[in-house]
């Protein structure tokens, strides 16, 4: 589990202009991750815009980040979904030889109870040929998975071995931290808030913005872990700006655009996403020009 303290990144999946992956800005993208210090890799996340990604092109995804990544460094794999039985079999039946964990969304739309997520959870932990990583994000799911719940399922399951808590609850991340089995790992899914939760005991974050910024974002979550909060505070403080725009209108959109100033990848999404407005688009491309 130590692979998995740090930073992680939520890499975004490319698109040409007609909405094909592109493959050769996603093999860009992996690399300047690689050399700028990310401690590990989340394809096929929500931010990959997994929702709108077909099961052919996810393990075409797969395949270019596994031949760019040459084992560098570990690989998390986005597998989850609102349909238990469907999550189920692909954790059975397709190869994760090259994946070190599995990152399961919460399931979305169906709002199902306390009990509901953690006999969802409970299949996926049983089926699940690599470690599982919860993934709380009510913002999205419309339904807040509970710290009681997290621990139950961190305290009945080996292989459940972290959560990316996503609430933006300073309070829920803290109960998690004061509560956890010492070996289980909490990680920060919310950008402006990773540095502190780290500060009060989480492991570390995967992180939308640490695709953009990776040597600066690595490093402040990693003077946060020595406990330099100096040092890592005079990081957060630059980056302030840009977290709080790549979330003002929708995720990815804002940060494809910031992948498009630093001439990385396009800012092309597939519908329902659009892309950044014209105003948004003109304060990332300042702050990119201006850092």
């Amino acid at each position: 589990m130590q692979k998995f303290i740090g930073t992680g990144v939520a890499l975004i999946t490319p698109f040409n202009e007609d909405e094909s992956v592109d493959f050769d800005a996603l093999k860009r993208l992996v690399e300047f991750n690689i050399e700028n210090g990310i401690d590990y890799l989340v394809v096929n996340g929500t931010t990959g815009e997994s929702a709108t990604i077909t099961k052919e092109e996810k393990w075409q995804i797969v395949e270019t980040v596994v031949a760019t990544n040459k084992g560098r460094l570990p690989i998390v794999l986005g597998v989850g979904g609102n349909n238990t039985a469907a999550v189920v079999e692909e954790l059975k039946t397709e190869d994760f030889s090259n994946i070190d964990a599995v990152l399961s969304v919460a399931p979305y739309y169906s709002k199902p109870t306390q009990e509901g997520l953690y006999q969802h959870f409970k299949a996926i932990a049983e089926a699940s040929q690599v470690p599982v990583i919860l993934y709380n994000v009510p913002g999205r799911t419309s339904k807040n998975m509970e710290p009681s719940t997290t621990l139950r399922l961190a305290n009945d399951f080996d292989n459940v071995i972290a959560v990316k808590e996503a609430g933006n609850n300073t309070q829920q991340y803290l109960e998690l931290i004061k509560n956890k089995p010492e070996d289980f790992l909490i990680i920060s899914g919310d950008d402006d808030l990773a540095l502190n939760v780290v500060l009060a005991g989480a492991s570390g974050v995967i992180s939308v913005i640490g695709q953009a910024f990776p040597k600066e974002f690595s490093s402040l979550i990693r003077f946060g872990l020595e406990g330099k909060n100096k040092e890592a505070y005079q990081l957060h403080f630059q980056l302030m700006e840009i977290i709080a725009l790549i979330f003002s209108e929708n995720n990815p959109a804002g940060i494809k655009s910031v992948l498009k100033a630093l001439q990385i990848t396009s800012d092309e999404v597939r519908l329902p996403l659009v892309k950044a407005s014209n105003t948004l688009q003109k304060q990332i491309a300042d702050f990119v020009s201006n850092f």
